[in-house]
């Protein structure tokens, strides 16, 4: 019976670590599926049911729905609550709860999205054909990099499973504020006031208590519904709505079992991790190869996809470490080489999901470029799988850290070790 409650009580990040393990692996084979059957005598049929027309026109900016803009729109909003969800529960109640938890991984995620974009345009020259596509190497594939890390075993360091999830956190609430500014064009103000007045009936149940995640959910479809109509893109939903779910604070405990936010959350996490990240990827990484152009490896935006999320990212967070311990402002995470970190950077180069959303955003209706966007996202990610997987296969499983330690370094579930 005892062992009974504790399984159920078992906090949302240990949750979140297993089911991210074994989703990053079901994305794997689903992206690499994706790849077979565009490329098989089924092709035909996979792109035509993609693009289907399945539903009414909820929106006269993005036309009649199609199976791809379900799966894009729709879907991947509740994949954005999930992670709003999760961006809350980390600040409110998690490892970025404190100022000297979320400092690291403040640094380095900020870090390994600005070089990446820098290294994508310096490729690239300026060209304003491709500017667009600025932001697709600059995000983290958390359930791919802990599907990669999983392999490992315990020759990373729990420190490093951790620095990686909190900074992937800081990396998602950046990639949530690009496409909200970065690619939303025109706006019907009209719409968009709609889905304030309902994120307001959101805020009006939270204060007065309500904790039944019905009227919530109910909620969040109408503000779906109206940012979609608004021209921003639909998924800034989810985040939006995710802020204001109810959280009962455990500090130091497990999940508190009545708190709205961790229920919804574990309701939620085997569907994004086991079906909606992967019918993501099943839908969006299918690339027709014997259409491409020969010299498509050549092409600049390959290239500075591809170099993006492989060096960039890689220099970015490392560089960002590096510099935060260089003036004090936070330590390596405890117990980890610099060596494993650098495979764990490496690791951060795995921009699959997001890389692709952004991509899609960056050049609608240029299927040439898109097909670029995705040859570049899988050619850098895997470059970045292997040689991450690689690093931290050879580092040794128990490198202690020569760094020194703060006065609160015995904390259990602090992920980095930061300087007082």
């Amino acid at each position: 019976m005892v062992k009974s409650i504790t399984k159920k009580a078992r906090s949302a990040l240990r949750d979140f670590l297993r089911t991210e393990a074994a989703g990053g692996i079901v994305l794997m084979a689903a992206a690499a599926l994706a790849l077979v059957i565009a490329n098989s005598p089924l092709g035909e049929g996979y792109f035509h049911l993609l693009h289907l027309r399945t539903g009414p026109v909820l929106a006269p900016a993005i036309g009649p729905m199609t199976v791809h803009l379900w799966i894009n729109d729709a879907l991947m909003a509740l994949f954005f609550l999930y992670v709003g969800l999760e961006i809350k529960r980390e600040l409110i109640d998690g490892q970025l709860c404190s100022p000297a938890r979320r400092r690291l991984p403040v640094i380095a995620a900020a870090a390994g999205m600005v070089v990446p974009a820098l290294v994508f345009l310096a490729v690239t020259r300026g060209d304003a054909a491709l500017r667009p596509g600025w932001a697709i190497p600059a995000a983290t594939d958390i359930a791919f990099a802990i599907g990669v890390m999983a392999l490992l075993g315990k020759r990373v360091p729990p420190s490093l499973k951790l620095f990686l999830t909190t900074v992937a956190i800081v990396d998602d609430m950046g990639a949530v504020a690009i496409i909200a500014v970065a690619y939303t064009q025109g706006i019907d103000w009209v719409a968009l006031a709609g889905a304030a007045g309902m994120l307001l009936v959101m805020a009006a149940l939270n204060r007065h208590g309500v904790k039944r995640l019905a009227p919530y959910l109910i909620a969040f479809v109408a503000v779906w519904w109206l940012v979609l109509l608004s021209g921003v893109h639909a998924t800034v939903a989810g985040v939006l709505a995710a802020a204001l779910i109810p959280i009962t604070r455990s500090p130091g405990a497990p999940d508190a079992q009545d708190s709205p936010l961790h229920r919804l959350e574990h309701a939620l996490s085997p569907w994004v991790a086991f079906g909606i990240v992967p019918l993501f990827a099943f839908a969006n990484a299918g690339i027709a190869l014997g259409g491409l152009p020969a010299d498509v490896l050549r092409a600049p935006l390959v290239i500075a996809v591809t170099l993006g999320l492989f060096l960039g990212k890689q220099a970015g967070i490392l560089g960002g470490v590096a510099l935060a311990r260089r003036f004090g402002f936070a330590d390596r995470p405890k117990g980890a080489s610099w060596r494993q970190l650098y495979g764990v950077a490496l690791l951060a180069g795995i921009g699959f999901t997001m890389s692709l959303f952004i991509g899609g955003l960056a050049f609608p209706g240029a299927e040439a470029l898109q097909d670029e966007v995705k040859v570049g996202v899988l050619l850098g990610s895997l470059l970045s799988a292997v040689a991450g997987y690689a690093v931290l296969r050879s580092s040794s499983t128990a490198t202690p850290s020569t760094a020194r330690p703060p006065a609160a370094s015995n904390a259990p579930t602090q992920p980095v070790e930061v300087q007082p």
